[in-house]
C-alpha cells in the first residue's frame, strides 16, 4: 500500500519512469533465469552442451542400441561397471553410467567415477610433448640423444648372444623423436614380446614405479635397442622417454606440466597420477576375469599415493569427462573454451601417418587390422568393416590395459569414450568395438 500511495502522487513522468525501470527489470530477471537454465544443464555433463541426437545427425533409436549393449555387459556380470559417452559436433548425445565401480559394497559406477586409463595416458604425454614442439624446442626428425645423452650411440640387438646378452651392431640411424613417438625407435616393453632385450628390460626394472623417469632412461641407456629404429612398429615404453623428453626440453616435472599445460587450462580436473585421499570414494576397483568368467578384485594400492615415476606410457587415472574435454579439444583443433593448448596444424600433424613405406599398418594384435599410426594415436587407415566401421576411417584413438578406450574422428565430428575396469579377459575388447560400431551406426548424416 506505502508504494502505491507514494507513487500516486508523484508526477506522470516520473511514474511513468518508475514503471519502465520496473518492467526493464523484470525483463532481465526472466533473462538471467533462461540464460541460467543451459547453465545448470550443462554443469550437470561437466560443462558441455547436450543435444537431441537428431540435432546432430544421430539417431535416438540408434544410441539406445548402444546403451543396452554396455549394460548387457553388467547384466550378465561380463563386467562390474561401465560409463559410456558419445559426443558429436562438440555436444553430448549419450552419457549412460552401469553397474558398480566396486561389487563387494555396491558402489555405483558413477559418471564421474575416477579410473585407470593407462595407455590412454599416452595421447596426453604426445600432446604434451607438441606443446613444446609449438614453441620451436625441437624437430621431429632431431635425434633423441641430442637431447637425452643417455642415448648416445646406443647398440642394437642383432641375434642373441650367450649369458643372455645380445650379440649387438651399430644403429643404422640415430633415434628420431618422430620414431620415438609413432613406436619405431627400436624400443620395447619387456612383456608384450620375447627376446633378450625384453629380459633385461625386466632385469634392470625399467618401469619400476620407485623409480623417477630419469632413472628409467639411466636403464635404458645400459640396454640395446631391440630392433633397428624404423624398421619395425613395435609398442613400448616410448611415451614414457617422451615424458622424460618434456622434462628435458621445459625444466619442469612431467606432472607438473602436464597440471599446467593440460589439466588446468582443459578443466580435467580429475585427471593425475595419483587420486588425493578427499577423491577416493569415487575411485573404482580394478578386476580381472578368472578361468570360469568370474570377476576377481585386484589389490588397490597402485594410484593412491604420489608415485615416483610419472609414466606418461601408463600412468594417470582420470574421468569420462576429462577425456571428453581432452578429446574434443583435439577435435576443436586444439582448443577448448578459449583455451588453445596446440596449433591446428599440430594436431592435424599428430593424426597423421608417420609409418614410414616399409611398415604398412601396426600389429594387429595390439591394435586393429588396417590401422597404421600417428604420434601417440592409432589411426584407422583401412576400416575391415569388422574390427572398424566403415564410418571408422580417419578415427585417431588408442585404449587402455584397464579395458577404457576413446576415439576422435574428424570426419564424422564425433568423440566416443568408454570407461570401465577390467583387465583382461574378452568382454573388454568387445566392449570396445561394440561401442565404436553402435555409435557409428547410429549417425544418420555421414560427414564425407
Amino acid at each position: 500500500m506505502r508504494s502505491r500511495y507514494s507513487e500516486q502522487h508523484l508526477p506522470a513522468r516520473s511514474r511513468h519512469l518508475i514503471r519502465t525501470s520496473v518492467a526493464v527489470t523484470a525483463a532481465c530477471l526472466v533473462a538471467i533465469l533462461l540464460s541460467s537454465a543451459p547453465t545448470f544443464a550443462k554443469a550437470k555433463d561437466g560443462g558441455f552442451p547436450t543435444a537431441d541426437p537428431s540435432s546432430v545427425g544421430m539417431s535416438q533409436a540408434g544410441l539406445d542400441k548402444l546403451t543396452e549393449a554396455m549394460k548387457g555387459y553388467v547384466d550378465r556380470g561380463e563386467l562390474a561397471g561401465v560409463v559410456s559417452l558419445v559426443a558429436r559436433k562438440g555436444k553430448i548425445v549419450h552419457f549412460e553410467n552401469f553397474g558398480y565401480r566396486d561389487l563387494d559394497t555396491k558402489a555405483p559406477m558413477d559418471k564421474d567415477t575416477i579410473v585407470r586409463i593407462y595407455s590412454m595416458t599416452k595421447p596426453v604425454a604426445g600432446v604434451a610433448l607438441m606443446t613444446l614442439y609449438d614453441e620451436g624446442k625441437f624437430k621431429l626428425d632431431d635425434p633423441v640423444e641430442k637431447y637425452i645423452p643417455q642415448f648416445k650411440d646406443l647398440k642394437v640387438a642383432k641375434e642373441d648372444g650367450p649369458d643372455g646378452m645380445p650379440v649387438v651392431e651399430d644403429q643404422n640411424h640415430k633415434m628420431t623423436i618422430r620414431e620415438l613417438m609413432s613406436h619405431t625407435g627400436g624400443l620395447t616393453y619387456g612383456f608384450f614380446s620375447r627376446s633378450q632385450v625384453d629380459t633385461l628390460y625386466q632385469k634392470a626394472g625399467v618401469l619400476d614405479t620407485n623409480s623417477t623417469l630419469e632413472q628409467m632412461v639411466d636403464k635404458l641407456g645400459e640396454i640395446p635397442l631391440r630392433q633397428q629404429p624404423g624398421t619395425q612398429w613395435h609398442y613400448s615404453v616410448s611415451v614414457d622417454v617422451q615424458g622424460y623428453l618434456v622434462e628435458v626440453l621445459s625444466g619442469k616435472t612431467f606432472d607438473v606440466f602436464l597440471e599446467e599445460r593440460i589439466f588446468e587450462p582443459l578443466g580435467m580436473t580429475d585427471t593425475a597420477f595419483w587420486v588425493p585421499e578427499d577423491k577416493v570414494d569415487r575411485f573404482s576397483r580394478l578386476y580381472t576375469p578368472d578361468n570360469q568368467g568370474n570377476l576377481v578384485k585386484q589389490p588397490e594400492a597402485e594410484y593412491l599415493t604420489k608415485p615416483a615415476l610419472f609414466s606418461g606410457g601408463g600412468g594417470l587415472v582420470s574421468t569420462a569427462m576429462d577425456y571428453l574435454r581432452f578429446s574434443q579439444m583435439l577435435l576443436n583443433g586444439g582448443e577448448l573454451d578459449g583455451k588453445r593448448i596446440l596449433e591446428p596444424e599440430t594436431v592435424k600433424l599428430m593424426h597423421t601417418n608417420h609409418l614410414p613405406d616399409s611398415i604398412p599398418f601396426i600389429n594387429p594384435m595390439i591394435g586393429n587390422p588396417g590401422n597404421t599410426f600417428g604420434l601417440d594415436f592409432a589411426l584407422v587407415s583401412e576400416p575391415d568393416g569388422k574390427t572398424d566401421h566403415e564410418l571408422g576411417k580417419g578415427e585417431y584413438w588408442w585404449y587402455g590395459i584397464g579395458g577404457t578406450w576413446f576415439g576422435i574422428n574428424p570426419i564424422q565430428e564425433t568423440v566416443v569414450i568408454g570407461m570401465i575396469q577390467s583387465r583382461g579377459g574378452r568382454a573388454a575388447r568387445d566392449a570396445r568395438l561394440t561401442s565404436k560400431r553402435l555409435a557409428y551406426e547410429a549417425i544418420t548424416d555421414p560427414g564425407k
